[in-house]
């Protein structure tokens, strides 16, 4: 697909890329100074991951995603939150990385989960590198290594797995002897049922990758937006729709917009219509996704007022106590998370739960939960 450069002095592009240039710089630089700023960036991450499920149509609360992170489910949970708690993972990925990594062809297709295979491939190949006898150079050092029979096993077990998909897919592979046999026709039709065979997600993340360079020259913001415009046409991936979002984040990052963290760009896109963000003019596509930019700074420094406020509070009711205490952690926990649960605060300061309950009546947190099957608190 081939995009046209827009004027960034359009009439109606203008505007809107003012908005979010300025707010963005804004919250870029509050960031990278404040106070609170490293639970601002937590909290933000369990934020974007609920939005991007709100923006694809599913509801995920944000409190069950923070008990899914830490084991603590109170109820087995749906596919929704998994693949929430999937978009958490990549986003703290994305953190962690250098800028710009995941618009490479590496960090893409870490990403994507493609090099997952190669990274077993690799540490498996010096394991089975055969001798000049013919036999495995592994068998030889069988005495030495303890785990060595373990992990000839994981190799059989891994090498069958490859050898059952490759026969499914089509390649001239055969299947581990020991498998029970199985009708190619009927494996066909199945996959032909879930996956569309003419989807090429390598040939269409190169044709998104080639409007890197196109995007380059413009702002950063309106870069930006083109950029997710163009993932939006061209979907490339076919179950992680979510990740174009989060490029948005990268790639400001990497341009030295948004620098001290990864953007929440979900929250400000899910204030925006649907209609203008699935509009058919490109004009007003790329406008929406300007004005949700600027929504998100905007969210964001309000976002950062409220810990900052928050935190002084908290700090006033513990300015008299022991140099030991507790309540210092508990006030960090606090503003890291969106929501705290009594299990959570016991096993992040290594109390009992009726400590911890003392602990958050003390402090004077807030309960927002209401449920019956756990209480939780939090700063809102």
């Amino acid at each position: 697909m081939r995009y046209e450069t827009p004027d960034p002095l359009h009439p109606v592009l203008l505007p809107g890329l003012i908005a979010a240039e300025d707010g963005l710089a804004r919250l870029d630089e509050r960031t990278a100074r404040h106070a609170v700023a490293e639970g601002f960036r937590e909290r933000g991450q369990f934020f974007d991951a609920a939005a991007a499920l709100w923006v694809a149509g599913e509801l995920v609360h944000v409190e069950d995603l923070v008990l899914h992170d830490s084991h603590m489910d109170a109820r087995a949970p749906s596919h929704e939150l998994t693949i929430a708690h999937g978009v958490l993972r990549a986003r703290r990925r994305l953190e962690l990385a250098e800028p710009g990594w995941a618009l490479t062809l590496t960090g893409m297709n870490a990403l994507r989960g493609e090099q997952g295979a190669a990274a077993v491939n690799e540490a498996r190949s010096p394991q089975a590198r055969p001798g000049p006898d013919g036999a495995s150079e592994a068998a030889d050092d069988a005495d030495d290594n303890p785990l060595a029979r373990q992990f000839a096993e994981l190799d059989a077990a891994i090498a069958r797995s490859e050898r059952l998909l490759g026969f499914h897919s089509g390649s001239p592979a055969e299947p581990d002897p020991a498998m029970p046999p199985q009708r190619s026709a009927e494996a066909h039709g199945q996959l032909g049922l879930l996956f569309d065979e003419d989807w090429d997600e390598a040939a269409r993340l190169d044709a998104w990758r080639k409007i890197l360079a196109a995007a380059d020259p413009l702002p950063a913001c309106l870069g930006a937006a083109v950029l997710f415009d163009a993932w939006e046409r061209i979907e490339p991936l076919r179950r992680q729709h979510w990740l174009g979002s989060l490029l948005v984040g990268a790639y400001l990052r990497s341009r030295g917009k948004v620098a001290s963290h990864v953007l929440a760009f979900n929250t400000g896109l899910k204030t925006i219509r649907h209609e203008r963000r699935r509009s058919k003019d490109r004009l007003t596509r790329l406008s929406a996704f300007l004005e949700a930019m600027a929504m998100t700074a905007d969210l964001g420094l309000k976002e950062l007022d409220r810990l900052s406020l928050a935190r002084t509070q908290m700090e006033m009711r513990i300015k008299d106590r022991r140099s030991n205490s507790n309540l210092p952690g508990l006030i960090d926990l606090v503003l890291s998370r969106p929501v705290v649960s009594t299990a959570m605060i016991a096993r992040h300061l290594g109390v009992t739960q009726r400590g911890a309950l003392n602990l958050v009546r003390e402090l004077g947190v807030r309960e927002i939960t209401g449920r019956g099957r756990y209480r939780g608190w939090g700063v809102i």
